[in-house]
């Protein structure tokens, strides 16, 4: 804490340093796209280290055992190749835990190197390591460029060229690839399509494998996931939708392509509008009716926003995370009358910059924005020291500044380390939106009230 004192408000050019991150690395992303996979193995094709931080993190981020298997380089691997490492690595995989499927992404170790991932798992299949009835996948994720993000774009892909195939049969099923986000908001794409009668195929899906239930039994392989018999259907389906812009476009461009399966890029259905226009291309893809239920969601959610505008108006927001979330979150903030201040994403992409100006056009403030590697927590910390916020929202790791500058912080994105409920209870949909709308209150008004006069410290509402 006493370093975060030393931030310095005057904001110098950086052209190379990064400093606190708003990102992760790319296999991070593909270990947690694979555990959207029934019955998959991930395998981090690198050091024992490198898969160890990856599953802690997911391990921290979700109270959940996160498995997954490594090459265990050595010296002689890191210098001469991992392919005997991977090739044996497969084969006790397949002989231990018998999963359906093993999903390979590499780091930057075996990138370096210049591993040929379909190369090694050719050989293996030559050499009798896949057994019949099984699949390998694999994803090129090192770790020295792109995010999480990136990583979590390249194995949906990944797993898609692995199983996905087209027999000429419609099945009359909707594709949605969601984007990096949690199990429960996969859980609310999937109920809102059932609401209104639409069968759909999710990919991934982590829901029931990421925040399962405690029965005293442990299962390597959860029933959750999509199932390989879905992913291989998802070329005979008529349209997919893709939920995220950084994460989904590769796969929805890939069906597109490969299998003439048409495709829709949203961004994720955070707050009203993004939710609104969800339902909306439900519907014209589909040309189900949006039921009643729905509607009455909707109106629950204007009603919150209109009965509670008066306490958010004007209050200033600093936000960081990934641009998939960001965008539809500052949206929602604008919607609300609040104005978001400064936003910082490490994942990079001229689209954020274009939408975040379209969306703050309007705002009486000269909000502060960046994407990219360079786009870090310091330059947040410097920017709110010039001119503080009413409220923080973004990963755990933005506790420190909220404590070092006495900010509230709403967690919301990767990682969340400290608190429960992510994995649980979704901020998709109009009841996310709700739930959404209930803390950021919360994180308000308790402000609010602990800072009143007891001449002012009063039933507000």
């Amino acid at each position: 804490m006493a370093l975060l004192r030393h931030t310095t408000g005057e904001i110098k050019e950086r052209k190379a340093l990064t400093v606190n991150p708003a990102k992760t690395c790319q296999p991070i992303g593909a270990m947690y796209a694979a555990l959207g996979v029934h019955n998959c193995f991930p395998h981090s094709h690198g050091s024992q280290g490198c898969c160890a931080y990856h599953r802690s993190t997911l391990t921290r981020h979700y109270k959940e055992p996160i498995v997954a298997g490594t090459s265990s380089f050595t010296e002689g691997s890191s210098v001469f190749g991992g392919q005997s490492n991977l090739i044996t690595a497969i084969d006790n995989i397949f002989t231990l835990y018998d999963p359906e499927i093993i999903a390979v992404h590499t780091t930057c170790l075996s990138e370096t190197i210049g591993d040929d991932l379909m190369q090694i798992s050719q050989k293996a299949k030559d050499d009798g390591k896949v057994p019949e009835g099984k699949v390998l996948i694999y994803a090129s994720t090192p770790s020295y460029v792109g995010t999480h993000i990136t990583g979590y774009s390249n194995m949906v892909k990944g797993i898609l060229k692995g199983f996905a195939a087209k027999t000429g049969t419609p099945n009359g099923k909707l594709n949605i690839i969601p984007g990096f986000c949690e199990p429960s908001d996969m859980a609310e794409v999937r109920r809102l399509c059932a609401m209104m009668g639409i069968d759909i195929i999710m990919v991934p899906d982590t829901n029931g494998v990421v925040n399962g239930p405690l029965t005293g039994k442990y299962e390597m392989f959860p029933k959750g996931g999509a199932t390989r018999e879905e992913i291989a259907s998802m070329g005979d389906s008529m349209g997919t939708v893709g939920l995220g812009r950084w994460a989904t476009t590769d796969g929805v461009n890939f069906l597109d392509a490969e299998f003439k399966v048409p495709g829709t890029i949203l961004g994720m259905p955070i707050g009203l509008q993004a939710t609104d226009r969800f339902i909306e291309t439900l519907h014209k893809l589909t040309g189900k009716p949006v039921p009643e239920a729905i509607t009455f969601e909707r109106g629950q959610m204007v009603d919150i926003i209109s009965d509670y505008d008066q306490y958010l108006y004007g209050k200033k927001v600093a936000l960081a995370g990934d641009p998939d979330q960001l965008l539809p979150l500052v949206e929602l903030i604008v919607t609300l009358g609040m104005i978001p201040a400064y936003v910082v994403s490490g994942t990079a992409g001229k689209y954020f910059d274009d939408r975040m100006a379209e969306l703050t056009k309007d705002v009486p403030y000269d909000c502060k924005y960046k994407c990219g590697p360079l786009a870090d927590m310091y330059l947040l910390h410097q920017w709110i020291k010039n001119d503080p916020v009413d409220l923080l929202i973004g990963n755990t790791y933005l506790k420190y500044i909220a404590r070092d500058e006495d900010i509230p912080l709403l967690r919301h994105g990767f990682p969340i380390l400290d608190r429960m409920g992510h994995q649980y209870f979704p901020t998709f949909g109009y009841t996310g939106g709700m739930r959404l709308l209930e803390k950021i209150l919360a994180a308000i008004m308790d402000r609010q009230d602990r800072d009143a006069p007891e001449t002012r410290f009063e039933l507000q509402m």
